[in-house]
């Protein structure tokens, strides 16, 4: 039987992106191998968001020529957003030791592809059973049961100024109704307790097939189409906790956050914001201001006032001020947020803001910001993780090792507690004993 081996770069969308490559190649007859010096196949599923997210990629595709010595038959695979984003070849002749260069919506190709490279890999009869009419009607094979990822959408149509993703993986395509409430029914039915919904702008989401929402849907779906999702999720039973990435705060009206009330919704809402600075996010083609981010965080508090708070912010983007920069610090404070993933300002070939705006913050003054606004993040979840000790928390517990469990809980704090093995993929209730920035140790309360 021959083999594959995939090596996944960047965002949850990319992982799924990668169980519906193994989903293809399962269903060709091949067989996932752990080791790449061992596989006829090399895929490389790749990230752009930023400069070093690639350069990772080319890195590790420099050693195809050994692999290549090794094993002469073996065919290397590059898609993902690098590939989607190449418009002028530079980047495909930089990779000249890659058999397989495309987007990952022509992923629905590859078993042609492969079997055109070499027929021996399987039976080129098979062909015709993997053929899709789109790359997202292919079944994932799941990392994970318990917690699966479902892409409700792909692409992007916001055009952020700094972002390659429009351009990467086009303009947003939005998956039936049907085949989402599909697939989730069906994990369901074999044990899944968690669902996280992906997409690029996830809470634009609005399906083509509009009529197979319930009458009794509490929801207006033709104003809503995410909200009205939310709750049919939250009729399948056997579904436990409901999670999303990532939202544009744009979209964030008040059906929304009323959504997040469901019960099966997480208690986190993660929501980019970039910048504190209005200049600064109008720069970003952010369509929104500070005080609208701002009175939305106030909004959905004033609903779900224990909720926890995640955010993505970028320092030094092209014209930042020291102001602009103190901006975003209040915003910080003024949000509270639990964690924040801060980016330094990567320029992008072919992204708007490389045409229009110079890189005019050096790079010690961008790494300066970071760590600011690391150390506020690390004095702020500290500070806010002592208010859950002495008090239950839900974990679904993904790991143990040497008899200590982790997991998460409903507001996506990493959780520690004595278990054993048989508790993996179960929900548990913890006593927090001790908070840290980054983990809560507890003991779990037996019934």
């Amino acid at each position: 039987m021959s083999s594959y081996h995939i090596t996944t770069f960047g965002c949850q969308m990319n992982k799924s992106d990668s169980e519906r490559i193994k989903g293809l190649l399962n269903g060709i007859g091949m067989q996932e191998q752990s080791d790449h010096h061992r596989a006829d196949v090399v895929v490389y599923n790749t990230c752009s968001v930023r400069q070093t997210a690639e350069d990772r990629v080319y890195g590790m595709v420099k050693q195809l020529k050994a692999l290549k010595r090794e094993n002469p038959k073996l065919i290397a695979v590059v898609t993902g957003c690098m590939a989607g984003r190449d418009t002028d070849g530079k980047i495909r002749a930089r990779l000249s030791d890659v058999d397989l260069f495309f987007p990952i919506d022509e992923m629905i190709y590859l078993p042609k592809k492969l079997s055109e490279l070499n027929q021996e890999l399987f039976d080129p009869q098979i062909i015709e059973l993997s053929e899709y009419e789109h790359y997202l009607k292919i079944k994932p094979s799941y990392a994970s049961h318990v917690q699966s990822y479902i892409a409700i959408s792909n692409g992007c149509n916001k055009f952020c100024t700094y972002c390659v993703v429009p351009y990467s993986r086009g303009r947003q395509k939005d998956r039936p109704l049907q085949d989402i409430l599909i697939e989730v029914q069906n994990l369901a039915d074999h044990g899944c307790l968690e669902i996280t919904l992906l997409g690029q702008t996830v809470n634009l989401y609005n399906p083509p097939d509009k009529e197979h929402f319930s009458k009794n849907n509490p929801f207006d779906h033709s104003k809503n189409g995410f909200a009205s999702l939310m709750w049919e999720l939250n009729q399948i039973t056997g579904i436990q906790r409901i999670h999303f990435t990532a939202p544009h705060p744009q979209y964030m009206d008040d059906s929304t956050l009323d959504a997040l009330c469901l019960p099966k919704l997480l208690n986190y809402l993660h929501l980019p914001v970039q910048s504190g600075s209005n200049e600064i996010l109008k720069r970003m083609n952010r369509p929104y201001t500070r005080e609208y981010y701002i009175e939305t965080i106030q909004k959905l508090r004033s609903r779900k006032p224990d909720i926890a708070l995640g955010t993505d912010i970028i320092v030094g983007f092209s014209g930042e001020s020291e102001d602009d920069f103190a901006q975003t610090v209040d915003l910080y404070r003024t949000c509270d947020f639990d964690i924040s993933y801060t980016a330094q300002y990567s320029v992008r070939s072919g992204t708007a803001a490389i045409r229009m705006y110079k890189d005019d913050v050096s790079k010690v003054e961008k790494k300066k910001r970071w760590h600011t606004m690391q150390h506020l993040m690390e004095e702020t979840v500290l500070r806010k993780n002592q208010a859950y000790v002495g008090k239950n928390v839900e974990v679904l517990v993904d790991a143990c090792e040497k008899g200590l469990c982790s997991g998460n809980s409903r507001e996506m704090k990493r959780v520690l507690f004595r278990g054993n093995d048989s508790m993996i993929g179960t929900l548990q209730s913890v006593i927090v004993d001790r908070a840290l920035e980054w983990v809560l140790y507890g003991t779990q309360i037996k019934n």
